[in-house]
């Protein structure tokens, strides 16, 4: 299935229903829940059903809006909701409380009654709609969080009154008002108040913005413009978050959402917004999905799983659920396009020329393209709210779309913390690395942090990016003795794909066959005299990489002595080309 080239609104239709066709026998008997595993989440087990029920409508209701049938489907959704809004019945999802995860999953419930009335409204009795709407309209009872989710009340309350119900015109208009807040500037939102600029900004704020611009031209027309030209400024830099061969960037929370990471320019799509040709972003979709569809997603029932390029725990939030990464399907937006829209016949296009070197300074971001691949540059800036392995995903040095990035499996030992593309200091048994920036400047040419990892150890980073790969300069001041490792990119470690690594003063590399990566450094001491440090290949614990279940990391050792230390590191990183699962899962 990888190595096709969807095109055909049929090809797009059918990619979809054999993602979501493996569902069907895990519906309860009132089908008002979907039961996909045993793993918990933060909030609770009829919650996480609910979800798992909500979430594959992302997929769905385009579908139906776009023509598609599918008997079995349409059944389903409408037993469910009539179910799972019954307080006397036994699947009744319940009342609320506060930061209630059942909030989240009124959006696709919400885009479904607007774009398929007449499969999910039409067909209910009378008391049955009136128990559906009374339950939506709970979302009003309550303050929201102050991020994404505000677009949630949005869509709930836009639905009830597309259907003629009660609705809060005030939580709508307040909540609408909250999106500007949350405004930067080119396109470019933060996530709420917590200053995290993620994949969020895109499947969240843009797509909710855009599908309000799409069903509500009529009633509020100068707000649906403001959206429609923020998304063709957001789409000008957003498409650095690309290579040219289909991968995307894995960077920050949420990344088990997958394929998600292109539903952008499928609600671009939707809303006749267009800040590239019809054939790029279907060349920028198709490409899309063929990387992500190579690589073992799916369990043996083809169930998606969480995890990244393969299942993995390590690397979740603790809002993820065994049905959470069926938000991937807000890629399939575009399939409510009609018939004869020039999507369906385009040919998709490869990627635009982009600039070697980009500055996005509304993400905190200094992107570089060179050899197949696309690496960013952060100061590690991100919210303190701690969803899970938050140091990870924003405060490495680099992140790039073919080395992924390791999570932590502890802080004790160097192989558990796994700290790529990280400068990570070893003292008294634990390993500190760079959690959170006090101070930083992102420029045209580099990233500059101010960081301490530890309360006597004050750091400032300055990363400048090079055509090989970049160049890294710490200026350490330490009251403490310790040691330090400035480390690389991980680097897959299986014998069978050709894996070799080796180490000398100053120095350590790992290859393969897909990839490689070296790291030289040398660092200058109080007395002003430049040294060389052994080179280390870290062997990291299995599944820590996002991309690799098995990885290694060269890195550099350095000696921090007190008072002050410069240390200079160089990373060069170079990926061949060729496609480490399409290889690996012909072996297996």
């Amino acid at each position: 299935m990888s190595d096709k080239i969807w095109s055909s609104k049929k090809d797009f239709q059918e990619l979809l229903l054999s993602i979501v066709e493996p569902l069907k026998p895990y519906y309860s008997e009132e089908k008002a829940r979907l039961l996909l595993g045993v793993t918990a989440t933060n909030y609770d087990r009829k919650a996480e059903t609910m979800e798992a029920f909500s979430r594959p409508l992302w997929g769905l209701v385009p579908f139906w809006a776009g023509g598609g049938t599918e008997a079995g489907f349409e059944e389903i959704y409408r037993l469910g909701l009539v179910a799972g809004t019954d307080p006397t019945g036994d699947e009744f999802w319940g009342g609320f409380h506060a930061f209630d995860q059942k909030f989240v999953e009124m959006a696709a419930i919400s885009y479904g009654l607007i774009l398929t009335p007449g499969k999910l409204w039409d067909p209910l009795s009378d008391r049955e709609k009136e128990r559906l709407a009374d339950w939506l309209y709970g979302i009003n009872q309550y303050e929201l969080p102050v991020c994404n989710w505000i677009l949630f009340a949005v869509l709930v309350n836009v639905a009830l009154m597309k259907l003629g119900r009660k609705y809060d015109a005030g939580k709508l208009e307040k909540y609408l008002q909250g999106v500007e807040e949350f405004y930067l500037g080119d396109g470019w939102y933060q996530d709420g108040d917590s200053g995290q600029k993620d994949y969020y900004v895109s499947f969240a704020i843009h797509f909710y913005c855009l599908f309000y611009a799409r069903v509500m031209g009529e009633e509020d027309p100068e707000r649906c413009r403001i959206y429609k030209e923020r998304a063709m400024l957001f789409g000008k830099t957003f498409i650095y978050w690309f290579d040219e061969d289909g991968a995307a960037l894995p960077f920050g929370r949420s990344l088990t959402y997958r394929f998600a990471q292109v539903s952008f320019w499928s609600a671009c799509l939707m809303a006749g917004v267009y800040p590239y040709p019809v054939e790029v972003i279907k060349g920028l979709i198709v490409r899309h999905m063929q990387d992500w569809l190579k690589k073992p997603v799916f369990d043996r029932d083809h169930i998606l799983t969480i995890g990244y390029a393969y299942p993995d725990l390590v690397m979740g939030e603790r809002y993820n659920g065994p049905g959470s990464p069926y938000w991937s399907l807000k890629t399939f937006a575009f399939l409510m396009l009609p018939d004869d829209h020039i999507f369906w016949s385009a040919k998709p296009a490869p990627m635009p020329a982009l600039e070697k070197v980009k500055l996005i300074p509304y993400a905190d971001m200094l992107m570089s393209v060179y050899d197949g691949h696309n690496t960013a540059y952060v100061p590690g800036r991100y919210s303190p709210a701690g969803h899970g392995q938050s140091q990870a995903k924003y405060g490495k040095f680099a992140y790039d779309t073919r080395f992924g990035f390791h999570v932590a499996r502890s802080c004790f030992e160097l192989h558990e913390a796994a700290p790529d593309s990280m400068l990570a200091f070893c003292i008294n048994g634990y390993t500190y690395v760079r959690r959170i920036c006090e101070d930083f400047t992102v420029s045209e040419d580099k990233v500059i942090s101010s960081w301490s990892p530890y309360p006597d150890i004050q750091v400032e980073t300055t990363v400048i990016p090079e055509s090989w790969g970049h160049r890294r300069i710490h200026r350490i001041v330490s009251n403490v003795e310790c040691e330090a490792y400035d480390c690389g990119f991980g680097i897959a470690s299986d014998p069978d794909d050709g894996y070799e690594a080796g180490t000398e003063e100053g120095a350590a590399w790992a290859k393969n066959r897909y990839a490689s990566c070296e790291v030289t450094g040398e660092y200058m001491d109080d007395a002003g005299e430049w040294l060389l440090e052994p080179g280390v290949v870290i062997d990291a614990d299995p599944n820590t990489n996002l991309l690799y279940p098995k990885a290694v990391i060269p890195a550099v050792k350095y000696r921090i002595m007190e008072g002050i230390t410069v240390i200079e590191t160089c990373v060069r990183a170079q990926w061949n080309r060729l496609d480490y699962w399409k290889a690996l899962t012909k072996r297996i």
